[in-house]
């Protein structure tokens, strides 16, 4: 087929497709409301990314581990949707061996040969391509682990605002291929990641960048962490505050190695059992990776956060 006839057969199959359209008409409805609700955001940051993220249409959520970046990504998405639908959503995670071929286009082995395959990215343009009134957006966890300008190849240029809609030739297909202007991209990416490299300085211009830091002063965050009424979960919150604290003045580490909220969060009910695993297997073997040359201030504050479980 050529590309004016598959995309043809493509609207009539999605005509014909009842479980589809039922898939999107029972979306639940997701409001800026329930984003701060659950994201524990306020007003003023909500606006401030959804700016950035209309003014750009790129933008990377950066921060230290356990701040809530993935799961804030997919609940931004869905509060400037007004409902949570999956299929304007697309979710990838970079790594070192992710390609320009897994992404855009590239040839796969079939059984006697190798064929021509769309990428996850040229795919979701192309359905984005097909509802131009309605907003989409990629979401890439792990952005910095990936080699950028290999990956992106020749879209490096029309991701860019105001490059969006402008044909470019692809490397392998040589068909005119456009990054529409219904589509947004979210990155994701980890401050605390020592092993990686700095963001390509040609992909950076192209992104507005995010900090996203830890809420235990958010006055939603308060109310849900009151909700919990746990005596030995509020000892640990106050204790990992003095913790942050003390990780942003070590110079070998710094603010994006804070102990992140998300840690606390999604709990409906808490008891102290849960506490004490939280302590254990999740914020202890974090500070082991930090201080793994400081023995003696890892040890301190695993007497310190062990000791609200023997209060």
């Amino acid at each position: 087929f050529r590309e004016a006839e598959f995309d043809i057969l493509y609207d009539i199959i999605r005509e014909l497709n009842p479980t589809g359209r039922n898939k999107e008409s029972k979306a639940h409805k997701y409001t800026k409301e329930d984003f701060s609700k659950e994201v524990f955001f306020d007003d003023d940051e909500y606006n401030t990314i959804v700016n950035l993220l209309d003014r750009k249409k790129n933008i990377i959520l950066q921060g230290a581990p356990g701040v809530g970046k993935t799961y804030m990504a997919k609940k931004l998405a869905y509060s400037i949707i007004g409902k949570e639908d999956e299929s304007r959503i697309k979710f990838v995670q970079f790594h070192q061996s992710y390609s320009y071929e897994d992404f855009v286009e590239g040839y796969r082995p079939t059984e006697n040969s190798y064929e021509l395959e769309n990428g996850v990215f040229y795919t979701f343009c192309k359905e984005a391509e097909k509802n131009p009134n309605e907003k989409y957006y990629f979401i890439i966890d792990e952005i910095n682990r990936g080699n950028l300008s290999k990956i992106f190849g020749e879209l490096l240029m029309l991701i860019e605002n105001d490059k969006r809609g402008q044909k470019i030739s692809l490397a392998y297909s040589k068909k005119k291929f456009s990054v529409p202007e219904n589509l947004y991209i979210i990155g994701l990416m980890n401050t605390a990641d020592r092993s990686l490299a700095m963001i390509d300085y040609a992909l950076r211009r192209r992104f507005a960048f995010y900090k996203v830091k830890t809420v235990f002063e958010n006055k939603q965050f308060k109310e849900y962490q009151n909700n919990l009424n746990n005596q030995k979960l509020n000892e640990l919150i106050s204790k990992v505050q003095l913790l942050n604290q003390e990780i942003k003045e070590d110079l070998s580490l710094g603010e994006g190695f804070e102990i992140g909220h998300s840690y606390f969060c999604n709990y409906k009910n808490i008891n102290d059992k849960d506490v004490e695993m939280i302590i254990k297997y999740e914020i202890l073997p974090l500070l082991e990776e930090y201080w793994f040359d400081n023995t003696d201030k890892y040890n301190e504050w695993k007497e310190k956060l062990n000791g609200v479980l023997n209060g």
